[in-house]
């Protein structure tokens, strides 16, 4: 007799949940941009909001384990899923933020070296297993272009994210390298995006929240653009995309808010907050900028205080970690790719 899993359950524990520890790493960073305009305020909200990024990490670390060995299949099914595997790099991604949020505040210590080189080379690794699915033999069009929305940038561009911290860490060299990789990557994952688009059709509503992840590359190359040593007119001119992409995905906003809460919604978190980060560190020490960005930075912060208000009521009702529906791939690529994403 086969063992019926209930509705609500942990092997629908998908790895786009990490992007609850990125947008909380996220949001504590740019607290810690603010901390020169808004002193010791600002930096005790960016380490409350690192703290409880730090739970959020350990808990679902604790659930992940207890998913690998209950349901093993299920992770596997995700790594191998034509959409989900994008998200699985949310992980790395977060074991690289975390020890950021760490050297923002404490600077270096042995732990923080461990953890951002395990999500480093976990990054690269999962760039590779992403980029390589493109060569396999015998890809079709039903196993590509399902992969091919904003999403996309976690893996891709990811490896932006080790420069944050790379250089305080002792290892600015491996940290350019990565740098160089997204920086290369970026625009090719952006043209597959907009062909897709063309090709296929815009992705499916579920999805519309990852419009958001669009901010992120040009924000965070930036960031990290600047602590590597780029020039401040580079750094600018990525600003300057970055406001154009935050514009642009505000467009969908309303289609967005079309829909009940899932974990897609999450994507909103961490782009908002390098946005926000971002617009801190480049506003002088007073006038509008300055304030304009500490707007901004409030804004982000309510937005993603929603989301976990939001997670929260939908755990306890039990309207998260939801089996997926069928949803079959369309006779055509003209049609509407399929909503594929975990709730």
């Amino acid at each position: 007799m086969t063992e019926q899993t209930p509705p609500s359950s942990v092997q629908h524990l998908g790895f786009a949940w990490f992007a609850m520890v990125m947008g909380l790493c996220g949001l504590s960073l740019a607290w810690a941009r603010a901390v020169p305009h808004w002193g010791a305020l600002a930096l005790q909200v960016s380490l409350g909001v690192g703290v409880l990024a730090a739970g959020v990490l350990v808990l679902l670390l604790l659930a992940q384990l207890w998913r690998l060995l209950r349901y093993p299949a299920a992770l596997l099914a995700d790594a191998r899923h034509p959409l989900r595997h994008v998200f699985v790099a949310a992980f790395p991604s977060s074991l690289v933020l975390l020890p950021t949020v760490w050297v923002a505040h404490e600077g270096y210590s042995l732990w923080a070296d461990v953890l951002w080189m395990l999500g480093a080379v976990g990054l690269l690794l999962t760039t590779l297993g992403v980029v390589g699915r493109w060569l396999r033999p015998g890809l079709t069009a039903q196993d590509f272009w399902p992969a091919m929305t904003p999403a996309l940038f976690i893996p891709v561009v990811g490896n932006v994210l080790p420069a944050l911290a790379g250089g305080s860490l002792g290892h600015p060299l491996w940290a350019a390298a990565q740098y160089g990789l997204a920086a290369v990557l970026w625009p090719v994952a952006l043209a597959l995006v907009w062909v897709r688009i063309g090709m296929v059709g815009l992705w499916p509503q579920r999805l519309l929240p990852t419009t958001f992840i669009m901010i992120a590359p040009p924000s965070v190359l930036a960031l990290s653009g600047h602590a590597l040593g780029a020039p401040a007119l580079v750094v600018h001119m990525l600003a300057g995309v970055a406001l154009f992409f935050t514009l642009l995905s505000f467009t969908v906003l309303r289609r967005c808010l079309n829909q009940p809460f899932g974990m897609p919604f999450w994507a909103l978190s961490f782009p908002l907050a390098a946005s926000a980060a971002l617009g801190l560190h480049l506003s002088p020490e007073s006038g509008i900028a300055q304030w304009l960005a500490g707007l901004w930075l409030g804004g982000v912060t309510g937005v993603i205080g929603t989301l976990l208000l939001a997670t929260l009521r939908g755990l306890m009702r039990g309207q998260l970690l939801q089996p997926e529906g069928p949803a079959p791939w369309p006779k055509t690529l003209a049609d509407q790719a399929p909503s594929v994403a975990r709730g």
